[in-house]
């Protein structure tokens, strides 16, 4: 009962924190849904511009004036196997949407890149940037003002927080996201990470990784790992802009066709022109934002919602900090151990029970707010379901979640928790604020106090391992990593370099102003450092050789350096030139001075 009173005292101190944002917003959007869309007061020449390339059912519908037209923003692409599902989305939405009497048009495609391809590559460098772009990318399809309501086509690491972000930008509008669902289960993930660390240490060459890799990574869909990508259709459902069940139903199968025909008729069917208008910026509310956070800690989701999450909150006018996400960490069991935080992948999960399973539990805790608006219509408790295929094989039916998980190894109750907390935990100390993802760190290996070796690059710190030069028990120091250094590129590279070190009985962990993402690994990694070095962060004033102490089991870093000594030393300084051209880094120069720290979102809005 303390932790229900507890996550309720948390809400409520959101929402009066929120206030002076969240009621203009609210106004904003009430005059905007009343208003309607512009459709129907265009002048000719500009109507006729939105329907011209539409055949004559369509254009004859858009001419009326009590049409529904339905806009879709998709993230399709085919090089990306997470969005290659979507091209064919299209096509069946409109065809759903004229069964209907309605229309339905891409209002826009967004750029989705892929994290998996850029990893240690320069591009990634773009990928955080990625985020706001593609929120903009969708601002400029829906602001034709054509639409009565949206369905958002998306699935990885920062297109979801972007659709989120521009879903709730035009919150006017309801919304539905329509997942594409993950591949089916490759090569056992702890077999993959096995050769990742052969391959790192030289024992296997590079055609045994490419083959361990390619068998990872096999098909269309999300990767298995619970990365961010999985991470992100988690959070559409539990916090309702999702159709029950539908996140992890793999791609190219009946029962993904129907969730995607059903999540078009409920978009046609929750407009301002019905009953039942149900506009995102009302489902997307303080409640809804909790909702959110526990589902993270609860699965020991990616740390990149950390930034994430914050950022869509702001985007409804919500006011979410780093210290409400770590309270409710405390507040929440660990219920979940998918890769990397256990062996089983997210198909795994789906089979144990799922969402479904996940949220009843979490419902019957009291540790859900129940009653919030959803997509689905319903409060949360409408998500305690598995969604199946009708016997027709063209309709979605629901059944309850089972009273039991299938598989106590990958999904657990409340009673018999992986953990009593949440899987991350914010750290705080002298040298500022961090992120660690603990559901992935073995308990004996959460408190790290050892000498720093400091990097300004992490290639740096590969040919210091690739010389045996990084010996003995220390904290790797990698800064200038952050968004205002280079982007705020994640930096996996490290992961079996320093797994392999630590597999050999060296204490280590990582300390930097960079990511690491939902796939950080068994290393304790303080990451998201705030202040970050390019902005005179105490990151910056490590030497080699400090003594430093992570507790991930009390959240604190620190530098264990007197205090005056430390004020005293000047903050290094860094060449980054070499970050500001190349593969379209110099287009976001902008963004680099304008982006704002870690703990605010790492945003440029």
């Amino acid at each position: 009962m303390a932790a229900i009173a507890r996550i309720e005292e948390i809400t409520a101190r959101i929402r009066e924190r929120s206030a002076p944002t969240r009621e203009p917003y609210l106004a904003r959007i009430a005059a905007k849904g009343a208003a309607g869309p512009r459709r129907t007061r265009l002048h000719c020449g500009n109507l006729a511009h939105g329907f011209a390339a539409c055949g004559p059912t369509d254009k004859a519908r858009l001419t009326g004036d009590e049409t529904l037209n339905l806009g879709i923003i998709t993230s399709y692409n085919d090089m990306l196997s997470a969005h290659q599902p979507y091209e064919s989305y299209p096509e069946l939405i409109r065809q759903t949407a004229r069964e209907m009497g309605a229309t339905a048009q891409v209002a826009g495609g967004v750029p989705a890149m892929c994290d998996g391809v850029t990893q240690g590559q320069t591009g990634m460098e773009l990928s955080l940037f990625s985020r706001d772009v593609i929120a903009m990318a969708a601002a400029v399809g829906l602001s034709h003002d054509m639409y009565d309501a949206a369905v958002y086509l998306g699935v990885c690491d920062k297109i979801v927080p972007g659709l989120a972000i521009a879903a709730l930008t035009f919150g006017h509008l309801p919304a539905v996201f329509v997942p594409a669902g993950p591949m089916t289960t490759g090569l056992p993930n702890d077999e993959k990470t096995r050769i990742r660390q052969l391959y790192a240490e030289g024992k296997v060459g590079r055609d045994a990784l490419l083959d361990a890799e390619s068998k990872s990574y096999h098909g269309p869909g999300t990767c298995t790992f619970y990365g961010t990508a999985n991470s992100n259709q988690m959070l559409m459902e539990i916090m309702g802009l999702h159709m029950p069940g539908s996140s992890f139903v793999n791609p190219g199968t009946p029962l993904r066709d129907a969730l995607t025909r059903e999540a078009t008729r409920r978009a046609l069917s929750i407009t301002a022109l019905g009953n039942e208008y149900t506009p995102a910026g009302l489902v997307v509310d303080e409640r809804a934002v909790v909702n959110g956070v526990i589902g993270l800690h609860a699965t020991g989701g990616s740390t990149n919602h950390t930034m994430h999450l914050v950022a869509i909150a702001a985007a409804a006018g919500i006011q979410l900090s780093w210290a409400d996400i770590s309270e409710l960490s405390d507040l929440t069991p660990l219920l979940a151990r998918v890769y990397p935080n256990g062996s089983a992948d997210v198909n795994h999960f789906q089979a144990a029970g799922g969402m479904g399973f996940l949220i009843q539990e979490l419902l019957k805790h009291g540790l859900l707010h129940d009653d919030v608006r959803t997509a689905w219509g319903t409060g949360l408790d409408g998500y305690r379901v598995e969604a199946r295929l009708s016997e027709d094989g063209h309709s979605v039916i629901r059944v309850p979640a089972p009273e039991h998980s299938h598989d106590p190894k990958v999904l657990t109750t409340p009673e018999q928790p992986f953990a009593t907390n949440g899987g991350l935990k914010m750290l705080d100390g002298n040298m500022g604020k961090a992120v660690i993802k603990v559901s992935a760190v073995k308990p004996e290996r959460r408190v790290v106090e050892a000498p720093a070796r400091v990097f300004h690059d992490q290639d740096d710190l590969q040919r210091a391992f690739k010389a045996g030069e990084l010996t003995g028990d220390f904290i790797a120091v990698v800064r200038f990593q952050g968004p205002k250094s280079n982007g705020m590129p994640e930096l996996h590279k490290l992961t079996p370099s320093l797994g392999v070190l630590q597999d050999r009985g060296q204490k280590v962990a990582l300390v930097t102003d960079g990511r690491m993402s939902g796939a950080s690994g068994k290393i304790p990694a303080a990451i998201h450092v705030t202040p970050e070095a390019a902005e005179g962060g105490v990151i910056g004033k490590i030497r080699d050789g400090d003594m430093i102490r992570l507790d991930g089991e009390t959240g604190r870093l620190e530098i264990l350096v007197d205090a005056d000594e430390l004020g005293a030393r000047p903050v290094a300084e860094a060449d980054l030139s070499a970050n500001e051209f190349g593969l379209g880094r110099e287009l976001f120069a902008v963004f680099r001075r304008a982006v704002g720290s870690a703990d605010r979102g790492a945003s440029v809005f």
